[in-house]
Order: C-alpha cells, then sequence, then structure tokens
C-alpha cells in the first residue's frame, strides 16, 4: 500500500510517500480501506517531536472508509461497512489502516466520509473536556482556547446547546468571524488582545466556569486566571508547543481545578457517547467543518498547511 511515512522527527519535510507493507488485523481489530484521513494534532506533534519505534513509521490517528477485513472475535462489523477509527499506535496516513473494534465507530450512509473521519477525537474530547471533567451546566460560562480548531469548533457547538454562554479566543477577526455562525457570545482575539484582561472584563470581574484548553504554555497560565469560584480547566494538549510550568497557586482558595483531560472514546461509555455524536452529525445537529482537502501525496504540504494555523476546523487526506 502507500503511506506517508517518516524516519526522524522534524519539519513536514520529513515525510514522504512510499510503498509500505499492508497491515493485517489481529484479534479484536479492523481493517479500514482509507477514503478519508483527518490529521489531528497529535499527528503533527509525534511527527515533529518524537523518533519512531520502527522505520518506516506510518503516522497518523484516524481515518475513515470501508471495512476490509475484521481480525478474529471481532463481530460488531463486517466486510463492507462504513466506519471511522482511531488508533493510538498511529498508521492513518495510508491506504489501509488498523484499528481496534473498540475505537471503530459506524458511520450513516447519510453522512459525508470526509466529515465522519475528522468526528471521533474532536468532538469525543470536546464532549469529553465540557461535560465528563469540565462538568458544564446550563448557564454557565465556558471559554474555548483556540476556537478554530477542529475541537474549538465542535466544543462551542456542544456547550451552546446545552445552554451555555460560549467565550472563544482566535488568532483573526476572520476566523472569530466565521466562528459567530455556531453561536459564539463573545469572541476574543488573542493575536490584539489581552485575554485575562478581556475575559474579565466580559464576565465582570468574575471569570469563567468552564474552559477547555487545547493549547497549553502560557495560554494555560492566562486560563488559570480567569477561572471563577469553583471553576475548572480541562487541559488536552499542547498545541502551543511551549513547555508547561505551572503556578498552583493560582488555583487555591476558590476550589478551582484543572483536570489533564484525553480522548476516552474506546471505553465502553466513550464509544458510545462518540458513536451518538457521529449519528447526531448524520442528522444535522451538528457541524463539521472542513477546511481543506489534500491528496495523501501531499502530505507533507498538509501538514505544512496546519502548521501554518490558517485552517478553521479540520485538514483531511485522501488517498
Amino acid at each position: 500500500m502507500k503511506a506517508a511515512v517518516y524516519y526522524e522527527p522534524g519539519s513536514p519535510s520529513v515525510l514522504s510517500y512510499e510503498d509500505v507493507a499492508d497491515p493485517t488485523p489481529a484479534a479484536g481489530e479492523v481493517l479500514i480501506r482509507v477514503q478519508a484521513i483527518s490529521i489531528e494534532g497529535g499527528d503533527v506533534l509525534r511527527r515533529s517531536r518524537m523518533a519512531p519505534p520502527h522505520t518506516p513509521y506510518v503516522v497518523g490517528y484516524q481515518a475513515g472508509g470501508e471495512v476490509a477485513a475484521v481480525g478474529p472475535g471481532v463481530s460488531e462489523f463486517k466486510v463492507g461497512d462504513r466506519v471511522v477509527g482511531f488508533n493510538i499506535n498511529q498508521g492513518s496516513h495510508a491506504e489501509l489502516h488498523v484499528t481496534p473494534a473498540a475505537a471503530t465507530y459506524a458511520v450513516p450512509d447519510r453522512l459525508e466520509m470526509r466529515k465522519a473521519a475528522a468526528m471521533p477525537v474532536a468532538f469525543g474530547t470536546a464532549h469529553n473536556c465540557l461535560f465528563e471533567r469540565g462538568r458544564l451546566q446550563t448557564g454557565e460560562t465556558v471559554l474555548v482556547q483556540g476556537g478554530a480548531s477542529g475541537v474549538g469548533v465542535a466544543a462551542i457547538q456542544l456547550a451552546k446547546r446545552a445552554g451555555a454562554r460560549v467565550l472563544v479566543t482566535a488568532s483573526s477577526a476572520e476566523k472569530l468571524d466565521r466562528l459567530h455562525s455556531l453561536g459564539v457570545d463573545e469572541a476574543i482575539n488573542y493575536a490584539r488582545e489581552d485575554v485575562v484582561e478581556r475575559v474579565m472584563a466580559l464576565t465582570n470581574g468574575r471569570g469563567v466556569d468552564v474552559v477547555l484548553d487545547p493549547v497549553g504554555g502560557k495560554v494555560l497560565e492566562g486560563s488559570m486566571r480567569v477561572l471563577a469560584p469553583g471553576g475548572r480547566i480541562s487541559w488536552v494538549g499542547s498545541a502551543g508547543r511551549e513547555p508547561v510550568v505551572l503556578d498552583l497557586a493560582l488555583l487555591r482558595g476558590m476550589n478551582r481545578s484543572i483536570t489533564a483531560a484525553f480522548f476516552e472514546g474506546m471505553t465502553p461509555s466513550g464509544h458510545a457517547m462518540v458513536q451518538r455524536l457521529i449519528e447526531e452529525a448524520a442528522r444535522g445537529e451538528l457541524e463539521v467543518w472542513i477546511d481543506k482537502v489534500f491528496p495523501l501525496s501531499e502530505a507533507a504540504a498538509a501538514h505544512t498547511y496546519i502548521e501554518s494555523r490558517q485552517a478553521v476546523g479540520r485538514v483531511i487526506m485522501e488517498p
């Protein structure tokens, strides 16, 4: 099969398009003939920072397509089923992708595969951060840092329909204008405004109840500074690529808290949650934003585009 691989970490230029051996599903696994690949934040970070466990190494968590084969013990899927799958051990940047059945989700016929491929990590993570970890309640105020990301686009929608007041940050007026269509209440251009000052002004000095922070670094410190009494942070990534050094004293005194969140779509409850979100998108109840589509052969260009921070929503590749 054809795949985008790398031999050592570095810039997007380390990715090359090569022939590699076809994977085969082991017990409890599903082999997907890939139609659409969602480039996740973890894919970019891994390629840039982590030495591969073997070479050539196929990067990538998540892809959608049709089931090509199933391993022993898999009864919930059959050859020809439309699915999207996640594998923490990577392998999605390829024509074939093996995923655990526990992290594979059925795709309704009426949902475009490009959109389905972008859903599990983005929407599952957003839901987990807001509700399972953030315990968001109707009437509370949530701050979504990096609102133009795939997780951000998902979180805005989920928080808004839960009855929250939604504040978002993004790097340009153009991005913020687009996000307003999802129901954003207050938009903050972090390239031009002091986020902490602006959030405190917008909340009359109280702060916010929940922060979803996929950025880390100095942004995460700012998230701590804008928490209301009893406020909760769901920290889910290091997109800013800065070292994370936290002054936990910022949380002390008013029952504030921070949780390092992680995608939970592989647990039984997490799987059911992600499957429900996919079905809601198929019914038109949730929007999945695809910013740009690249051929798999141009994986280096796709990663370069993501790192340019131009995208709003997910970037997709197709074999």
